[in-house]
């Protein structure tokens, strides 16, 4: 939905534009921590931070109609780093699942 020109309405437009953005990166980041437990989790944040950047990138592509909006990218990379705190903490803990970093 990112790079159409008229996206869809969702229940969550009231909510406002940062509230979404921050909704898609969580899942997002959470979901890639999910999938790849393995994976450094620095690694996971530039790379979801370098998607939140070029989606902006993307958005600034005059037929697509839509804004660039930089505030959009550190709304992303905000979220991003959040959950990634929390998975640093569960980890260490031992309440999360998984392999824990030793």
């Amino acid at each position: 939905m990112a790079f159409e020109p008229h996206p869809p309405a969702l229940p969550i437009d009231s909510w406002g534009d940062k509230f979404e953005h921050s909704l898609a990166f969580v899942v997002l980041t959470a979901l890639a921590c999910a999938s790849f437990p393995k994976a450094s989790l620095l690694r996971i944040g530039e790379r979801l931070s370098f998607l939140g950047a070029l989606i902006e990138v993307v958005q600034s592509i005059p037929a697509l109609h839509r804004d660039c909006d930089i505030l959009d990218w550190v709304t992303d990379t905000a979220a991003i780093a959040v959950v990634l705190i929390v998975v640093v903490v569960f980890r260490r803990t031992g309440t999360g699942t998984g392999p824990r970093n030793a």
